[in-house]
């Protein structure tokens, strides 16, 4: 079984990406970039709600991830989703322009970044000032299903790293048994 296969299974048994984003409130025409993409779950739920005037950008570090995603993409019949290969801890990784974005998802993704300020400063960089973000992490490792006990980011110390660089929170949301969800502005 590919990795690719279990992440997607995983997924959907602990954390639905239609119901997270269907709570974060997108609408038409927003530009949106979502952070980590990996398998491409989350932009196929955000396509659809900023529809054809808005667009996604998938961000993903792996490059097989990359090439995988824009076969996907073609595939699913994104036209409004771009992926773009880049560092998310980085200062400019992103490769988008400064406060750019409308919001950015950010699902499964802090518990396994080493530089989770240089991500959270990268978030801030490419937000607009009345941007949002919907963080989606784990709240535990759940018998080792999700991250090592050691990795997970408890709901408040994300929230802790987020207000040390300025944001401030907007709602939490229900993101599933294991996953807390909160967007941040």
């Amino acid at each position: 079984m590919s990795s690719f296969f279990l992440y997607d299974i995983l997924v959907y048994m602990f954390s639905d990406p239609e119901k997270n984003i269907a709570q974060f409130g997108l609408r038409e025409g927003m530009k949106v970039a979502d952070l980590g993409a990996g398998t491409g779950y989350y932009i196929r739920a955000t396509s659809p709600r900023v529809g054809p005037s808005g667009h996604v950008y998938a961000i993903e570090m792996q490059k097989g991830l990359v090439k995988k995603l824009e076969s996907e993409i073609k595939q699913w019949g994104l036209t409004n989703t771009e992926c773009i290969w880049g560092d998310i801890e980085a200062k400019n990784g992103t490769k988008l322009a400064d406060q750019s974005m409308d919001a950015v998802v950010l699902s499964n993704v802090l518990f396994q970044v080493e530089d989770k300020l240089g991500l959270i400063n990268e978030v801030k960089r490419i937000l607009k000032d009345d941007g949002r973000v919907l963080l989606v992490d784990w709240t535990e490792s759940f018998g080792g299903m999700g991250p090592s006990p050691k990795d997970v980011v408890t709901e408040k110390k994300a929230r802790d790293l987020f207000r040390e660089r300025g944001f401030k929170v907007d709602e939490t949301i229900s993101a599933g048994e294991h996953h807390y969800g909160i967007i941040f502005k």
